[in-house]
């Protein structure tokens, strides 16, 4: 596994990205999905949380490329995945998101353990 994390995080990070940019042209199609009500605030909501998932993604594929491998943002990065999961997770324990959202939650649940595993790697190789 270890020789393909990097290829791991990017394929990751693109699947942010896409999803992202599905939630930004259509929040509506998403909050059905999730069974979340479709209105104004609710697609504005979920526009504006799209767009810092196409950043965190494309921030994270420009570290992967970059030849410095910036492991903070790496780090940050599964933080964020990590967030993400729980806040999912408690939305579904209060009953405002559908049990669908669940593999949501555990998609971004394992791409923080992932996301942490690369980092790790990183670290290992950093010269100081």
């Amino acid at each position: 596994m270890k020789k393909y994390i990097g290829l791991i995080v990017i394929v990751i990070s693109i699947i942010t990205i896409l999803s992202g940019g599905v939630q930004l042209l259509a929040p509506s199609f998403v909050l059905k999905n999730v069974g979340l009500e479709v209105m104004p605030v609710t697609e504005q909501l979920f526009a504006t949380i799209a767009m810092f998932m196409i950043l965190f993604g494309g921030m994270v594929i420009h570290a992967v490329y970059n030849s410095s491998k910036s492991s903070v943002v790496i780090l940050w990065a599964g933080f964020q995945k990590f967030g993400a999961s729980i806040a999912v997770g408690i939305g579904i324990w209060h009953g405002l998101f559908n049990h669908m959202s669940g593999a949501v939650a555990s998609f971004d649940f394992l791409s923080g353990i992932l996301f942490m595993y690369y980092y790790k790697i990183l670290k290992a190789n950093e010269i100081y």
